[in-house]
Protein backbone atom coordinates (compact mmCIF):
# COMPACT_ATOMS: atom_id res chain seq x y z
CA UNK A 1 0.00 0.00 0.00
CA UNK A 2 1.27 3.48 -0.78
CA UNK A 3 2.10 6.22 2.21
CA UNK A 4 -1.04 8.10 2.60
CA UNK A 5 -1.31 11.42 4.03
CA UNK A 6 -1.85 11.82 8.33
CA UNK A 7 -3.91 14.46 9.16
CA UNK A 8 -3.62 15.82 13.02
CA UNK A 9 -7.47 15.55 14.98
CA UNK A 10 -9.99 18.52 13.02
CA UNK A 11 -7.29 19.33 10.76
CA UNK A 12 -8.46 16.90 8.12
CA UNK A 13 -8.83 18.65 4.20
CA UNK A 14 -12.56 19.36 3.07
CA UNK A 15 -14.10 16.09 0.73
CA UNK A 16 -12.78 13.57 3.15
CA UNK A 17 -15.04 11.53 5.49
CA UNK A 18 -15.05 9.10 7.51
CA UNK A 19 -17.08 5.35 6.75
CA UNK A 20 -19.13 6.62 9.98
CA UNK A 21 -19.39 10.14 8.43
CA UNK A 22 -19.96 8.76 4.71
CA UNK A 23 -22.88 6.41 6.00
CA UNK A 24 -24.45 9.88 7.90
CA UNK A 25 -24.54 10.74 4.61
CA UNK A 26 -25.99 7.99 2.83
CA UNK A 27 -23.28 7.23 1.02
CA UNK A 28 -20.51 4.19 1.26
CA UNK A 29 -16.86 3.65 0.37
CA UNK A 30 -17.63 1.67 -2.66
CA UNK A 31 -14.28 -0.34 -3.24
CA UNK A 32 -12.01 2.87 -3.17
CA UNK A 33 -8.98 2.66 -1.28
CA UNK A 34 -8.05 5.09 2.26
CA UNK A 35 -7.27 7.92 0.66
CA UNK A 36 -5.83 9.89 3.68
CA UNK A 37 -5.87 9.15 7.69
CA UNK A 38 -6.43 11.60 10.53
CA UNK A 39 -4.67 10.47 14.21
CA UNK A 40 -6.06 11.66 17.76
CA UNK A 41 -3.13 12.06 20.27
CA UNK A 42 -3.62 10.36 23.26
CA UNK A 43 -1.56 10.00 26.40
CA UNK A 44 -0.40 6.78 27.77
CA UNK A 45 -1.27 4.57 24.13
CA UNK A 46 -0.51 5.11 20.41
CA UNK A 47 -2.84 7.55 18.87
CA UNK A 48 -6.44 6.69 17.45
CA UNK A 49 -6.78 6.55 13.68
CA UNK A 50 -9.45 6.97 11.60
CA UNK A 51 -9.13 6.35 7.69
CA UNK A 52 -10.71 8.74 5.55
CA UNK A 53 -12.43 8.38 1.97
CA UNK A 54 -13.35 10.57 -1.14
CA UNK A 55 -16.58 11.79 -0.60
CA UNK A 56 -17.12 12.37 -4.67
CA UNK A 57 -15.94 8.88 -4.97
CA UNK A 58 -18.35 6.87 -2.74
CA UNK A 59 -21.26 5.14 -3.96
CA UNK A 60 -25.19 5.19 -2.25
CA UNK A 61 -25.73 2.71 0.34
CA UNK A 62 -27.51 -0.25 -0.95
CA UNK A 63 -31.14 -0.53 -0.12
CA UNK A 64 -32.53 -3.40 2.56
CA UNK A 65 -34.41 -6.20 0.40
CA UNK A 66 -37.11 -7.62 2.37
CA UNK A 67 -35.18 -11.11 2.47
CA UNK A 68 -32.39 -8.73 4.62
CA UNK A 69 -35.25 -6.86 6.47
CA UNK A 70 -36.62 -10.63 7.82
CA UNK A 71 -33.43 -11.49 7.92
CA UNK A 72 -32.35 -8.96 10.74
CA UNK A 73 -35.57 -9.45 12.15
CA UNK A 74 -34.96 -12.88 12.96
CA UNK A 75 -31.73 -12.37 14.04
CA UNK A 76 -32.83 -9.22 16.41
CA UNK A 77 -35.64 -11.72 18.05
CA UNK A 78 -33.32 -14.63 18.76
CA UNK A 79 -30.74 -11.92 21.01
CA UNK A 80 -34.29 -11.34 22.64
CA UNK A 81 -35.17 -14.88 23.01
CA UNK A 82 -33.99 -15.76 26.87
CA UNK A 83 -32.36 -19.48 26.37
CA UNK A 84 -33.43 -20.97 29.92
CA UNK A 85 -37.29 -19.90 29.94
CA UNK A 86 -37.11 -19.77 25.81
CA UNK A 87 -39.59 -16.52 26.46
CA UNK A 88 -39.33 -13.27 25.05
CA UNK A 89 -37.50 -10.79 27.55
CA UNK A 90 -38.80 -7.61 25.86
CA UNK A 91 -35.55 -6.78 25.38
CA UNK A 92 -31.90 -7.50 24.48
CA UNK A 93 -30.29 -10.33 26.49
CA UNK A 94 -27.10 -8.91 28.34
CA UNK A 95 -24.48 -11.00 26.77
CA UNK A 96 -22.58 -10.66 30.93
CA UNK A 97 -25.95 -12.71 32.02
CA UNK A 98 -26.50 -15.17 29.47
CA UNK A 99 -30.20 -15.51 30.20
CA UNK A 100 -32.79 -12.63 30.72
CA UNK A 101 -32.73 -11.02 34.18
CA UNK A 102 -35.58 -12.91 35.56
CA UNK A 103 -33.88 -16.24 35.25
CA UNK A 104 -30.22 -14.70 36.02
CA UNK A 105 -31.47 -13.12 39.70
CA UNK A 106 -33.88 -16.20 40.42
CA UNK A 107 -30.55 -18.97 39.86
CA UNK A 108 -29.28 -15.88 42.18
CA UNK A 109 -31.33 -16.40 44.44
CA UNK A 110 -31.36 -20.33 44.19
CA UNK A 111 -28.06 -20.11 45.18
CA UNK A 112 -27.67 -18.73 48.39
Amino acid sequence: MAAVPVYRWRLAPDGLATRRQLRALGLRPGGQDVAAQVERPRRRRGPLVAYLYVIDLATPVRPMTPAKWASLARANAARRRCPECRRDAGYVIPASLGMCTACAYSEEQRAT
